[in-house]
């Protein structure tokens, strides 16, 4: 059977036996050059001509014999369909887990607003009252770390259309820039600080949805992605140093460093200086930056409880719990889609930040036998349901196959 298209783009590697019947051309008549070609070898020199006639002929060659050894070696659907990567096989467990995971990713919205509302509404009365000096016992800092935090995090998530923890991270922008706001109304916080940092949210939170929707151009998200990489590498290591400030010196010199570093890095991955795995290292920096930064928070806290033990008596348990359920209902998903870096901050939040605290204070006995046992046996019965379900859903023989998928990867 002739093929409706021109026979150029049909090349045998041989000479056929006979001469093919006169081929159609695209508008229905025959190819006077083919038709009056009665060898075989004539036909193929005509048929070669077209491909020869502007280019040179080994090139024209290779090409045309690497199209015709890939249309015959792959049938017509496979040469416009990627295969795709081995998924699991998805069985009902597998879409119940999926869709519960999701489920109560989202709604760790209603613990940590819990968490941020009853600081806004004590801001906001001493606003009213004329209070401002009791707004400077929040520091500015701390909350301009967390929003940048945040903020990153909306951009990792965004990127994995991760939807549930895009909205926690959101919320948390929003919650925690209702708290700079105050902040700079009661000249907490320097306005110059608060003009950027207002910039840098809009910025962040415009380009983070224009990008999910698919409307943002992939040169504006690599500068915004290069952007949060440098900011993340540059605070970081200066909060990690301001912790530690009465035994070292004060000092802004790690900020410096470590940004100059991140700077040259991003310089030379987007130049292809790097291997393809120092490029992709760069990639994840944002985000890691993002997620150490919320694990350096109870990090500071603790070793405020370990200088002043008189401060655990100013801490909320309530507000503990709250931070450890939060992240805990964040623990299934990252287990499910196999992210190392959001199991890492979750569980490492629920343990320091919500368990590691109420530690500190059964010990103080600022807290009851009773309500300290009773929240951790509550954090290992999760962990377990958490893991024997994802065993279940990805009919893995058993949990610690889930937990070197999660660590190693499959």
């Amino acid at each position: 059977m002739s093929s409706p298209s021109l026979p150029t783009a049909r090349l045998p590697l041989r000479p056929s036996p006979a001469a093919p019947a006169t081929p159609l051309s695209r508008r229905g008549g025959p190819v006077r050059s083919l038709a009056a070609s009665p060898a075989p070898a004539r036909a193929v020199a005509v048929a070669l001509k077209p491909l020869v006639s502007k280019a040179p002929a080994s090139g024209s060659y290779r090409s045309a014999l690497l199209l015709h050894r890939r249309r015959h070696a792959l049938p017509e659907s496979a040469a416009v369909t990627a295969v795709p990567e081995p998924t699991p096989k998805v069985t009902k467990k597998y879409q119940d887990w999926d869709s519960l995971t999701a489920t109560l990713a989202g709604s760790a919205n209603l613990p940590f607003l819990l968490l941020q509302l009853p600081q806004i509404f004590l801001n906001y009365r001493n606003l009213v009252d004329g209070n401002k000096t009791a707004l400077y016992a929040v520091p500015w800092l701390g909350m301009l770390t967390g929003l940048l935090g945040n903020l990153s995090l909306v951009s990792y998530f965004a990127k994995k259309r991760e939807t549930e923890a895009v909205i926690v991270q959101t919320l948390g922008v929003f919650s925690t820039y209702v708290v700079i706001l105050q902040l700079a109304m009661a000249e907490s916080m320097p306005m110059p600080h608060f003009v950027v940092t207002s910039a840098v949210v809009a910025a962040g939170l415009l380009l983070n949805l224009l990008n999910y929707i698919g409307w943002l151009p992939g040169t504006l998200w690599l500068l915004w992605e290069d952007f949060t990489t440098i900011g993340g590498l540059t605070v970081l290591p200066q909060v990690m140093w301001s912790t530690f400030v009465p035994l070292v010196p004060s000092s802004i010199l790690p900020g410096i460093i470590c940004g100059s570093l991140a700077v040259a890095a991003v310089v030379l991955a987007r130049m292809g200086k790097l291997s393809e795995g120092g490029t992709k290292f760069v990639g994840s920096l944002s985000g890691w930056t993002a997620t150490l930064l919320f694990m350096w928070m109870p990090v500071a806290q603790m070793w405020t409880n370990y200088l002043n033990p008189s401060n655990i008596e100013g801490l909320s348990a309530f507000s503990m719990l709250l931070a450890m359920i939060g992240n805990g209902l964040m623990i299934p998903r990252s287990v499910f889609i196999r992210d190392l870096m959001w199991f890492t901050g979750s569980i490492w939040a629920c343990g320091l930040q919500g368990w590691g605290n109420l530690a500190c204070m059964y010990c103080c006995n600022s807290i009851s036998r009773e309500f300290f046992f009773g929240t951790t046996f509550g954090l290992f019965l999760w962990l377990g349901f958490t893991f024997a379900r994802d065993t279940g859903a990805y009919g893995n023989s058993s949990p610690m196959t889930s937990l070197k998928e999660l660590v190693f990867g499959k």
